[in-house]
């Protein structure tokens, strides 16, 4: 025991000096950051990083502790690199931030863009965020909505982004990486399909049901009691409106309540979906560079060097600046094989200090960083 205890005192001593050497080599890297305010250098030299990398781990003996160098030494400059960007926030040195904070987004009067058919869960997600009166029209595919409000035909396009039991909606992260539009805001709407029939039509009636295949795989257990012919649509609004147009009594389908009233059909069964907790979140995109002042998340997305500790040094951005991330999600990169490019929700608006000591960090270390939106 007093062996053991002797080997701490020894610890302790050692780590002291550490301590101190720390802080001495740290208060090197202020005088550095001095240099690079007063000069205009980045702070971020990748090849210079590299060569200190290989130098320190040089300096060891054993392949063990080589690595162990390498690891803490990586930790040191980030470290050192954070320090950075905050003495460059707070000397008045800022990045490029071309978004506009106001207090109101101009909804009144919008034109407002929607994927899918009247009666369509995007459409009562968008009366539900800009009013029963709203300007709107639809189209036929997420991409044909995201091109109207980038050409100007709308201000606003309402598109859903993940649903709580399905996941995400994959194109839609990936058209929000292709096109310069943003996210503004978000509207969640409780997902809850019926059985929709013509007025007067019984249950017992019908022997053809229309629904989107996901709809229809969502209801798999209230299917399975009824040999119904299931047969998939583009989306759920067609099938209701089909099932109003073709007006026979034997045919149904599984759509919303809001389909129902839209396209004159009667609620024949409610809930016929297995989850009682299914919502989709929507997102509301326009081709503004605007946030509300009072937004408090913020998207963005970015790719990272392909290399070994890449993604952690992104997020450690994050966890330094004291910003909790509530969303992570990776989308293939079309025209890099097995690269991929991160989408990041994380809490704060951009007026924010620390946001701002993290977007500089990520700006100068990440490939291709960009925000999509505060909201």
């Amino acid at each position: 025991m007093a062996d053991l205890l002797e080997y701490r005192g020894q610890l302790d001593e050692i780590d002291a000096q550490i301590v101190a050497l720390y802080e001495k080599r740290m208060d090197v890297c202020k005088e550095i950051a001095q240099y690079k305010i007063s000069t205009g250098k980045k702070v971020f030299d990748r090849q210079r990083e590299r060569e200190k990398l290989v130098k320190v781990k040089s300096l060891t003996h054993d392949e063990f502790y080589g690595h162990g160098v390498e690891e803490l030494f990586e930790q040191i400059m980030s470290v050192s690199r954070k320090l950075q960007y905050r003495m460059l926030t707070e000397s008045g040195v800022q990045g490029r931030l071309p978004f506009i904070g106001v207090d109101d987004l101009g909804t009144k009067n919008a034109r407002v863009v929607f994927q899918g058919a009247d009666g369509a869960y995007s459409q009562a997600a968008m009366v539900k965020y800009f009013g029963s009166e709203v300007k709107s029209f639809h189209v036929d595919t997420f991409r044909e909505a995201m091109e109207a409000i980038d050409e100007g035909a709308a201000d606003f396009a309402v598109l859903p982004i993940e649903n709580s039991t399905a996941g995400i909606v994959s194109e839609n992260y990936d058209l929000l990486a292709e096109f310069e539009n943003y996210i503004v805001g978000e509207q969640i709407i409780r997902i809850e399909h019926c059985l929709l029939g013509l007025p007067g039509t019984s249950i017992d009636q019908i022997d053809r049901v229309y629904s989107h295949p996901q709809s229809l795989m969502q209801s798999a257990k209230f299917l399975s009691e009824r040999d119904w012919q299931q047969i998939s649509m583009q989306n759920n609004a067609f099938a209701a409106k089909k099932v109003a147009q073709d007006g026979k009594p034997d045919q149904a389908a599984i759509a919303s309540e809001y389909a129902a009233q839209v396209y004159g059909l009667e609620v024949l069964k409610k809930g016929v979906n297995q989850s009682d907790l299914n919502s989709t979140r929507f997102i509301i995109v326009t081709n503004q560079r605007i946030f509300r002042k009072d937004a408090k998340k913020i998207s963005i997305c970015f790719e990272v060097p392909h290399e070994s500790g890449s993604l952690y040094h992104m997020l450690s951005h994050f966890i330094y600046n004291n910003l909790n991330m509530t969303r992570i999600e990776s989308r293939p990169i079309p025209e890099r094989s097995w690269e991929y490019r991160f989408f990041v929700d994380f809490e704060g608006n951009l007026a924010d200090g620390a946001v701002k000591n993290a977007l500089r960090g990520l700006r100068e270390e990440a490939i291709g960083l960009r925000i999509l939106g505060n909201y």
